[in-house]
């Protein structure tokens, strides 16, 4: 602790508060929505926020203070848009609690079994990418979906988005989130804020095998193709190698218990991971990981609290508004996703066939899009990997 005080500054704590406010408010809304999708109730998802947001920044304080890197840790945006994609499942949420115990105990099989690791990164780049690009394109149609219902409020959410996108991108999002907020507000949508811990409920897991294939399965790929490889190679980028047998037991495990509590998945930091690992955390290298750790803190001793005011005005809001606001979010995600599907020429076809399938929302024998996009995918590309 007196290490970590000596290297602290102004600098670094700053930056950690603004990764964790920008990392908050651009997709809590998305991660309500998802929860709220595969069956959780108003309790449940408050109590899953809040200990996502304890867990999470707990984790990648940690990880932080233990490796003297800036390891920052999110919820999985893309997972939490592919459960907004789907239905309640049969079991209800502790089905898909079920799936998120199995995807956190998967994560850490990856860090104690190598070739597990090694094996996503065998799905074709473009696949994986289409996936998530099918995944987030319903969620994306839906600020088109808005004007047309309820363009007095929609209007100048994306209005919002624009603008203040046009001059600093990092604060679209957040922007345009507190822009349907203020909606609500005007549209006398919300309860009586309340800055305090949620009740936590306990939700017994339960196991089915198409939920675990519909769930688990896609949101395990998402997560390591879409968060953690991503994240750790952001990382490496500015020079810091991270062991990913610790930073994966650790999340994987983090993700298993959390997710007796209703918590969906936590996993390496992609998006924001720069903010904290660039010179603007600080000067000097070897301390910014000082920033990490204030951004986990400031998760795990504010965000948390917000969890009962967060849930309150998402799920007494207009459905259609908060989708709106959750689907500004992953425009670019998804821009960046479908550009990496198509951008191979040999592998374009085997990408539209899983982005195809699986933004049709087709589901068989209760098994949901995200999978038979990637097997539709996968498919095709060994058909045609001969004729390349």
């Amino acid at each position: 602790m007196r290490s970590f005080l000596a290297d602290l500054s102004g600098q670094s704590a700053g930056m950690g508060i603004l990764t964790a406010v920008v990392g908050y408010t651009s997709s809590v809304a998305v991660v309500i929505n998802g929860m709220s999708a595969v069956g959780a109730s108003p309790g449940q998802i408050a109590s899953g926020l809040a200990v996502l947001c304890l867990t999470m920044g707990l984790c990648g304080a940690g990880l932080s203070l233990a490796t003297r890197m800036p390891v920052s840790t999110a919820w999985s945006t893309p997972g939490m848009a592919l459960l907004a994609s789907l239905t309640a499942p049969a079991g209800g949420y502790s089905a898909a609690v079920g799936a998120f115990l199995v995807t956190g105990a998967l994560i850490m099989v990856a860090g104690l079994w190598s070739p597990l690791g090694k094996l996503i990164t065998r799905i074709p780049r473009p696949i994986a990418g289409a996936m998530l690009a099918g995944i987030l394109f319903k969620l994306c149609l839906a600020p088109v979906t808005a004007l047309g219902q309820v363009p007095q409020f929609a209007i100048p959410v994306v209005l919002t988005w624009l603008v203040v996108g046009r001059f600093y991108r990092l604060w679209a999002a957040p922007a345009a989130l507190a822009g349907a907020l203020g909606a609500m507000a005007f549209d006398g949508q919300g309860g009586t804020p309340t800055l305090a811990l949620p009740p936590l409920e306990f939700v017994a897991p339960s196991f089915d095998w198409q939920t675990l294939i519909s769930i688990g399965l896609p949101l395990f790929i998402v997560t390591m193709a879409s968060q953690n490889i991503p994240g750790l190679t952001v990382l490496a980028t500015y020079g810091y190698q991270v062991p990913t047998r610790p930073a994966f037991l650790a999340t994987g495990g983090v993700s298993a218990f959390s997710s007796l509590l209703g918590a969906p998945t936590v996993n390496l930091a992609a998006i924001t991971a720069a903010l904290c690992a660039g010179p603007d955390a600080h000067a000097q290298p070897e301390r910014r990981y000082t920033a990490a750790v204030v951004a986990g803190l400031s998760y795990a001793a504010i965000f948390s609290m917000l969890s009962a005011i967060a849930t309150g005005l998402v799920t007494a809001s207009s459905p259609i508004l908060i989708e709106a606001a959750a689907g500004l979010a992953l425009v670019g995600p998804f821009g960046a996703s479908l550009l990496g599907a198509v951008r191979e020429e040999s592998q374009r076809l085997p990408a539209l066939a899983t982005f195809l399938v699986t933004a049709s929302g087709f589901s068989f024998h209760g098994i949901g899009a995200a999978f038979w996009g990637l097997c539709a995918g996968l498919v095709v590309h060994m058909l045609y990997s001969d004729a390349n």
